[in-house]
C-alpha cells in the first residue's frame, strides 16, 4: 500500500485524529494481519493499540467489524477488544482498538471459553440476522432480517456464496444444480432453532490467550443466527480443545446428531473459501454434495 514511512505517518494521523492529540509513540511494531490488511502494534502514552488499514474500495467493511465489535463486547460476556475509532484517510480505511496482551493460559481456559460461548449464544432476539449488514473475510455478509434460522441460513449464507462462486467461474453449472437440490433438503435435515447471537467467524485463528489468561475473541461476522452452525465453523481447522466442546454442550445441548449435520453448516465458510482462495475448499464442498 504504502512504503513503510508513509505507513508510518499514516498511523500517526489515524492516532491524531482518534485521540485529538499528537501521539507520543513509544514502541512500533508491524503485525501479521491475514491475506487483506495491514497491521501495525502501536504504544502511546495514551495506551497500546492495535491499528489494521487496507486501501480496498470496500469502505464500510471497518465500520461494520466496528459494530459487530461492540455488539458482543456490550453483553459483557466474552473478552473484546475496546474499538477506538474508524474511518478513511489518505486513501487508507483503518480500524483501531485496543492491542489484546497475551498471556499464558490458565488451566481452566478451555472449559472458560465453552461455559462463556453458550452464555453468548443464550443471547436472542425474535429473528435471524442482524441490523446492519458486515463482512466475513473480505465478503459481505447480508443481514436482512429472516424469522426462519434455516431461510437465513440458506437464502443469506449459502446461496449468496454459491451465485457468487458459479458467476466467477468458480464451480461448475452442474455442481451449482446439485447444490440447489441440497438446498431443498435442508429443512429436513436442519433444527431451526431460536435464533443465538454469534461471533460469526469463530475458527482457532481468531481466539486469542488475553492477559489474564482467558479467552479473548476477534475479528467478528456478528449476526444473529443458529448457533450449531457456528460450532459447526470451529472444528474446521481444528486447534480447539475437547474440553471446550464437552463444556458448551452441558452448558447448552444440542440436538441429537449434530455431528452428522458439521459438513452442512461447514458449506458456508467453505464456499467462502472457494471464492476467496480456490484451491482445495471446491473438492471440499464436492465431497459434501455427493454425501447428501
Amino acid at each position: 500500500m504504502f512504503q513503510s514511512t508513509d505507513q508510518y505517518h499514516f498511523i500517526e494521523g489515524v492516532l491524531e485524529d482518534t485521540l485529538g492529540q499528537r501521539p507520543d509513540v513509544r514502541e512500533f511494531h508491524f503485525l501479521y494481519c491475514g491475506n487483506f490488511n495491514l497491521a501495525a502494534k502501536v504504544a502511546t502514552a495514551q495506551g497500546i493499540f492495535f491499528v489494521k488499514w487496507n486501501e480496498g474500495d470496500q469502505d464500510r467493511m471497518f465500520e461494520s467489524e466496528a459494530k459487530s465489535l461492540n455488539r458482543l463486547r456490550e453483553t459483557g460476556i466474552l473478552t473484546i477488544p475496546q474499538v477506538h475509532g474508524y474511518g478513511k484517510r489518505s486513501g487508507g480505511n483503518y480500524l483501531m482498538m485496543d492491542f489484546i496482551e497475551s498471556g499464558p493460559a490458565q488451566p481452566g481456559y478451555w472449559v472458560d471459553f465453552g461455559e462463556k460461548l453458550a452464555r453468548l449464544h443464550r443471547v436472542t432476539n425474535d429473528r435471524h440476522g442482524l441490523e446492519f449488514n458486515n463482512y466475513i473475510g473480505a465478503l459481505p455478509q447480508n443481514n436482512d432480517w429472516n424469522p426462519s434460522g434455516i431461510s437465513f441460513f440458506v437464502e443469506n449464507r449459502l446461496k449468496v456464496q454459491a451465485g457468487q462462486a458459479l458467476l466467477e467461474g468458480k464451480i461448475t453449472g452442474k455442481l451449482h444444480d446439485q447444490f440447489l437440490r441440497l438446498c431443498e433438503k435442508l429443512p429436513g435435515l436442519l433444527p431451526d432453532e431460536q435464533p443465538a447471537l454469534l461471533h460469526g467467524d469463530l475458527w482457532s485463528g481468531n481466539v486469542m490467550t488475553g492477559a489474564d489468561g482467558l479467552v479473548a475473541l476477534v475479528d467478528p461476522a456478528t449476526y444473529f443466527g443458529l448457533r450449531e452452525a457456528e460450532i459447526a465453523f470451529t472444528t474446521m481447522f481444528g486447534g480447539i480443545d475437547p474440553a471446550f466442546y464437552q463444556t458448551y454442550y452441558e452448558a447448552f445441548p444440542v440436538a441429537p446428531g449434530f455431528q452428522e449435520r458439521i459438513p452442512l453448516y461447514n458449506l458456508y465458510p467453505l464456499f467462502v473459501h472457494v471464492n476467496l482462495f480456490g484451491g482445495g475448499y471446491l473438492t471440499a464442498v464436492e465431497r459434501i454434495l455427493r454425501r447428501y
